[in-house]
């Protein structure tokens, strides 16, 4: 295993030689590092707080693709993935610069395809829902309470699965949840409805 923080270059940029000298070669990548910061509103984060979030979600991001990319253009055929999440999509009140983090992702990620797409290297976005993983707490931020509200959530495990078989088939995009597909439909269709029905969810229970 190799280890190293997202957010520190030189630790990065070291990692493609030493997954190379022990393992020969670098296939594929899948860069899911991500945090979330307090629900409350944009004027109530400290700006050490939302530095944080921009630093692992999107300059992590960055800094994997832009460490990994040459060797994976060596390749005869690679893979690139990037989770960004629902978020990405559709901004959450009280999480708006995790949203925006992930919005970035998206284009990040997107522009690579179009940069990449005369090459044997596909990129594959993955937009997740609520996933039953430990992302409040490996953040450090409480979960807010959703009262009686019934939150539906992907496995893990079903999450991973998706993933990979969007990689191996080089799909553009993979949308992982019922929540994620039911909103991601709608913001499609009626994108200030469905951010005003957020809103209003979200505002119930901050």
């Amino acid at each position: 295993m190799h280890t190293a923080d997202v957010t520190d270059v030189a630790a990065v940029n070291a990692l493609p030689a030493a997954v190379i000298a022990e393992h020969g070669q670098v296939d594929g990548l899948i860069n899911v590092a991500g945090v979330i910061h307090r629900f409350v509103p944009v004027a109530d984060l400290e700006r050490s707080e939302i530095e944080r979030v921009v630093q692992i979600n999107f300059w992590g991001t960055v800094n994997m693709c832009l460490a990994f990319l040459p060797e994976l253009r060596q390749r005869p055929q690679a893979a690139l993935v990037n989770v960004a999440s629902l978020a990405g999509l559709l901004p959450f009140a009280g999480q708006t610069i995790y949203s925006a983090t992930k919005g970035a992702v998206k284009q990040f990620s997107e522009g690579l395809y179009q940069e990449l797409a005369d090459t044997d290297v596909t990129v594959t976005t993955v937009f997740p829902g609520n996933i039953s993983t430990d992302l409040s707490r490996n953040s450090g931020v409480t979960m807010i309470d959703p009262g009686s509200r019934k939150v539906p959530t992907t496995t893990p495990e079903h999450t991973a699965r998706r993933i990979v078989g969007g990689m191996e088939k080089g799909k553009f995009r993979v949308v992982i949840g019922q929540d994620a597909n039911l909103l991601d439909r709608l913001v499609r269709l009626a994108p200030r409805r469905t951010t005003d029905l957020i809103s209003r969810q979200m505002k119930s229970v901050l």
